[in-house]
C-alpha cells in the first residue's frame, strides 16, 4: 500500500469517526429536545398520540380486509352483512375511534378535579410517564377489536351524537377567538393606529375570500356534467349561504348591536363559504353536479394525502384548542369557581396559547408570587402547591374524546356507504352535516349580536 493509498485511508477513517459523531450528537439532541417537549407541553404530546390515532384509523380503513377476515367474531356476526372492502374499512375504523374514545375518557375521569400543580395526578397522569400511558393507549385500542358487531354499531350510532357536540364547540371556540382578535387589534389600534389599517385589509381580504368560493362553487357545482336537468339543488344552497353572510353583515351595523363589528362579521363569513364549498365537495363522485370530483379524481396520490392531511392536522388543532381554552365553557359562579382557579383557566392569549405547559405565564407569575409570598422561603415543590393549573386537564380530554367520535364519523363519511378509498369525509350525510354547521354557526353569530339589546342587564 502507497502512502497516497495510506493518506486516504486516514482521511476516510477520520471522516467516518466525525460523521458518527456527529449523528451520535444530532440523536442525542433529539432526544433531549423532544424530551424537553413532552415535559414542557404535554398539550403537544397529547395531541402528537392523537394524531398518530387518526393516521392509524386512516390507513386501517383503507387496507384491514386481510386482516379482520382473520378474526372469527367479526366474520362470523357480520353473516347478514356484504362483506366489501368498505365495510371491513369502516368497522375498523370504529373500532380504533372507540378505543381512543374510551382512553380519553378514562383520562378525563382521572383528572377531574386537578386543580394544583402539587397533585400527583399532574405529575404521574398528565405529565408523566409516557412510555406506560403509551402501552396502555395500544391496549385500549386492541380491545375494541375483541368486541362483536353490534357493539361496535351501537357505538357507531353514539358517535354521532358526540361529533355533533364537538362540532358545536368548535363554533363556540371560532366565534370566541374571532371576538377576541378583534378586541385585541381595536385595542391596539387605540394606541397605534395602523393597527386600523390592518383590521380593513383582513376585512376586505376575508370577503374578498368568501366572494371567491361563491364564484367557484358556482362555477363547479352548479352545471350538470351530464347535460341534464339544472342542480337547483347546489344552486340554493350556495344562494343560501351569500344571503346569510349578508344579512348577519348588515345587522351587525345596526346600531342596536353594540358589540357589532365588521371584521367579525367577514371572518365568520368567510367560514360559512368554506363551510358550504366543503358541503358540496363533499357530495358523492358519480353525482353529475360534483364538477369538482373528476379534478379530485385525476389529482395524483400526493395531492389526495395531502389534502387528508391537512384535513386531520384541522382537526387535531381544533380539539387542542378546545380542550385548552377551558375558561369559555366555566360558568362564573360554579363549584369551580374560586379565584385561583379563575386566574389558572384565563384564555389562552393570557396563558399559554402555544401549548407550552412549563412556560411561566402571566397569570401563573401572579400565583407563584402569591404562594412564595405566603411560604417564605419555600422550594420549588412548596410553591406547586399553590400554583393552579394553567387549563383544565379533565375537560382536555373529554375534548379528544368527543374528537375521536368525529374522526370516526370523518373517517366513515357519517356511516356513508360512498366513501371511497381516497378521500374522506363524503357522502350524503357529510352535505347535509356540514350545512347544518353553517346554518347554526350563523344562528349563534346572530345571537352574540343580538343578546347584549334582548337582554340589557346581562353581562355577555
Amino acid at each position: 500500500v502507497g502512502p497516497r493509498d495510506q493518506r486516504d485511508s486516514g482521511t476516510m477513517f477520520i471522516g467516518q469517526i466525525i460523521a458518527s459523531t456527529a449523528a451520535y450528537c444530532a440523536c442525542q439532541a433529539c432526544q433531549i429536545t423532544s424530551r424537553e417537549v413532552l415535559t414542557h407541553s404535554a398539550r403537544v404530546a397529547w395531541s402528537a398520540l392523537f394524531f398518530l390515532a387518526m393516521v392509524v384509523a386512516w390507513v386501517l380503513r383503507d387496507f384491514a380486509k386481510p386482516l379482520l377476515e382473520k378474526i372469527p367474531w367479526i366474520v362470523r356476526d357480520a353473516a347478514h352483512f356484504e362483506f366489501d372492502e368498505k365495510w371491513f374499512g369502516q368497522q375498523a375504523v370504529y373500532r380504533v375511534s372507540m378505543g381512543n374514545c374510551l382512553f380519553f375518557l378514562v383520562m378525563s375521569i382521572a383528572l377531574i378535579g386537578v386543580k394544583y400543580k402539587s397533585d400527583k395526578r399532574d405529575k404521574f397522569l398528565h405529565h408523566g410517564n409516557y412510555l406506560l400511558k403509551m402501552v396502555v393507549w395500544l391496549l385500549f385500542n386492541a380491545f375494541p377489536f375483541l368486541l362483536p358487531n353490534n357493539v361496535v354499531e351501537g357505538y357507531a350510532n353514539l358517535a354521532h351524537f358526540g361529533s355533533g357536540i364537538f362540532l358545536v364547540i368548535q363554533m363556540v371556540i371560532l366565534l370566541d377567538f374571532v371576538q377576541m382578535w378583534n378586541e385585541t387589534w381595536v385595542g391596539w389600534a387605540d394606541e397605534d393606529p395602523s393597527w386600523y389599517y390592518a383590521l380593513l385589509v383582513t376585512t376586505v381580504a376575508s370577503y374578498g375570500g368568501a366572494i371567491t368560493l361563491a364564484g367557484l362553487m358556482y362555477h363547479w357545482f352548479t352545471k350538470n356534467v351530464t347535460g341534464g336537468e339544472a342542480c337547483s339543488m347546489n344552486i340554493t344552497l350556495i344562494t343560501v349561504a351569500l344571503v346569510v353572510v349578508l344579512v348577519f353583515s348588515m345587522l351587525s351595523l345596526h346600531p342596536a348591536c353594540k358589540k357589532g363589528s365588521i371584521f367579525p362579521s367577514a371572518a365568520i363569513g368567510l367560514y360559512c363559504m368554506y363551510l358550504c364549498f366543503s358541503s358540496l365537495q363533499s357530495e358523492p363522485k358519480d353525482y353529475e353536479c360534483n364538477g369538482l370530483a373528476s379534478k379530485i379524481t385525476a389529482a395524483s396520490g400526493s395531492t389526495l394525502a395531502l389534502g387528508m392531511l391537512v384535513t386531520l392536522c384541522a382537526v387535531v388543532y381544533a380539539a387542542f384548542r378546545a380542550g385548552s381554552n377551558t375558561s369559555l365553557f366555566m360558568l362564573e359562579d360554579s363549584v369551580d369557581g374560586d379565584v385561583e382557579q379563575r386566574v389558572a383557566l384565563l384564555p389562552d392569549h393570557d396563558l399559554t396559547s402555544a401549548g407550552m405547559d412549563g412556560v411561566t405565564a402571566p397569570g401563573e407569575q401572579e400565583a407563584r408570587r402569591s404562594a412564595a409570598e405566603a411560604v417564605p422561603g419555600a422550594g420549588s415543590n412548596a410553591v406547586d402547591e399553590y400554583t393552579p393549573v394553567t387549563y383544565n386537564y379533565s375537560f382536555f380530554h373529554l375534548i379528544f374524546s368527543l374528537a375521536s367520535m368525529y374522526i370516526a364519523m370523518l373517517m366513515t363519511g357519517w356511516g356513508s356507504s360512498v366513501q371511497d378509498k381516497d378521500r374522506i369525509d363524503v357522502g350524503w350525510a357529510s352535505v347535509w352535516v356540514k350545512t347544518v354547521a353553517l346554518w347554526l354557526t350563523a344562528l349563534l353569530y346572530c345571537w352574540t349580536l343580538l343578546a347584549p339589546a334582548v337582554f340589557p342587564d346581562r353581562e355577555f
